[in-house]
């Protein structure tokens, strides 16, 4: 039963695929003088479109889904079907299609879709919250913190659709029986039950999960206080036995280790042969002239799995023997005048792009702390350690979010870490380049903590 009650995925889907396939058929129409070649592609590439879809999960689009999230899904399958394109002229190369009109091709039918999707997705949160259809009714079962939250999540947030009549609290001077909620839930005809699992016992929780199952109604639960609930955790069968991983990093899927080591490339050759080539004799000559030693300062950071790498750097401070343990303050006496402004400006660390071209970086990512206090953090700060599942980053999500810099305390560095946890679980594409542009924003703005 695909079509229920305050649900329109039944049609919109199916009507998103004729749309968008419409569109990436009809703007074809002019690179082909005989129908037989334009009927080839049309079924070419919708088949490639529809399977593609699915594996990417392109139409999976849900009231609760985030912009950002539509930008990446859209990006993916853009560049996806760019390739599809290009194999199939490739493959009937006697038609002499123009490589440069393939491409304005996709990016005007990617560009129709991406205006045609986030239409309908925001205009069917204003039909929700103005006109209020396309409505679920949902109950909250279990009264404690994180469910309190969610109802007011429900409640001041009408354009997702979320109608809660009743919240029940197991537990209290006026609780409810189990069986009392799944009365009211047929009575009132609820679409979807929310329950807290810290609230229920293992038989109600067997209890709630056979109900819903066999009321055909939708079923979530809200993670309690226990650690592991709060993991994105990967769900996966070995054989028929179900396995969760703590984790899903989407940086180690193939297709997404090719996308964003491609990003760090071409961005790393951009910037060495666009101002590092002419930059670094002109800075290197003021640095020289200010204090005696190297241009370039390195360092031994930790990187991948843990690995050490040596980071490079302009050189910002004299030449000291403490430079290994101790982090820059403010008003360090170490830093030299010249060192002071290409710190604020975060030009000092412009030479990290060949640590990107080598490999041994990004460009987002966790910053790589000195050996020193990587260990000394690894042994203090929980979770620190996840960091290293993934290249260090030039820049990072923590970082624009206000902990880069100095440590001043552990509240600093357990942020960091929290950011850089959520940046690995979540990673995308349109993430990094939101990162990328809020990164060179703040040092032109100039940030409080870059000295």
């Amino acid at each position: 039963m695909i079509f229920r009650s305050g649900r329109y995925s039944g049609f919109l889907r199916p009507i998103s695929y004729i749309i968008d396939l419409t569109i990436i058929n009809v703007l074809a129409k002019q690179f082909f003088v005989k129908d037989s070649y334009y009927l080839h592609y049309i079924v070419f590439v919708s088949i490639a479109w529809i399977v593609l879809s699915l594996k990417s999960n392109f139409y999976e689009i849900y009231r609760f889904t985030h912009v950002a999230k539509i930008i990446s899904l859209v990006s993916k399958q853009g560049i996806l079907y760019f390739l599809i394109v290009f194999a199939f002229f490739g493959f009937y190369n006697h038609l002499n299609t123009d490589p440069v009109a393939i491409l304005k091709y996709t990016i005007l039918a990617m560009l129709l879709i991406s205006i045609i999707k986030l239409t309908i997705y925001f205009l069917l949160k204003k039909y929700r919250q103005l006109l209020g259809g396309n409505n679920r009714k949902v109950v909250i079962i279990g009264l404690n913190q994180k469910t309190d939250q969610l109802r007011k999540f429900f409640l001041d947030r009408p354009e997702f659709g979320y109608h809660l009549q009743k919240t029940f609290d197991l537990n209290g001077t006026e609780k409810y029986e189990i069986e009392e909620c799944f009365e009211y839930v047929m009575k009132n005809n609820i679409d979807e039950i929310y329950s807290s699992v810290a609230e229920l016992d293992n038989d109600k929780l067997l209890k709630l999960i056979d109900f819903a199952d066999n009321n055909l109604k939708i079923l979530k639960f809200l993670p309690d206080n226990k650690e592991i609930y709060s993991k994105k955790l990967d769900f996966a069968y070995y054989g028929v036995l179900p396995i969760l991983s703590l984790r899903k990093i989407p940086m180690d899927e193939p297709f997404n280790k090719f996308i964003k080591r491609s990003f760090d490339v071409i961005l790393s050759i951009i910037i060495i042969a666009g101002i590092l080539s002419w930059l670094t004799p002109i800075l290197g000559l003021i640095i020289k002239l200010e204090s005696k030693g190297p241009v370039f300062f390195k360092q031994k950071r930790n990187g991948l799995d843990y690995k050490e790498f040596f980071c490079y750097k302009f050189r910002s401070m004299r030449p000291n023997p403490i430079a290994d343990l101790y982090q820059v303050t403010k008003g360090d006496e170490r830093i030299t005048r010249v060192g002071r402004i290409i710190r604020k400006t975060s030009i000092d660390e412009l030479p990290q792009f060949i640590n990107v071209l080598k490999g041994e970086m990004s460009v987002v990512g966790p910053r790589p702390h000195m050996v020193s206090h990587t260990h000394m953090y690894a042994e203090r700060i929980d979770k620190f350690m996840v960091r290293h599942f993934v290249k260090p980053g030039i820049t990072g999500l923590a970082q624009i979010s206000g902990y880069r810099g100095e440590v001043e305390n552990d509240n600093d560095i357990i942020n960091r870490v929290k950011y850089d946890i959520f940046y690995l679980e979540n990673w995308s594409l349109f993430l990094d380049l939101k990162i990328v542009f809020q990164t060179v924003y703040n040092a032109l703005r100039g940030e409080e903590k870059a000295y």
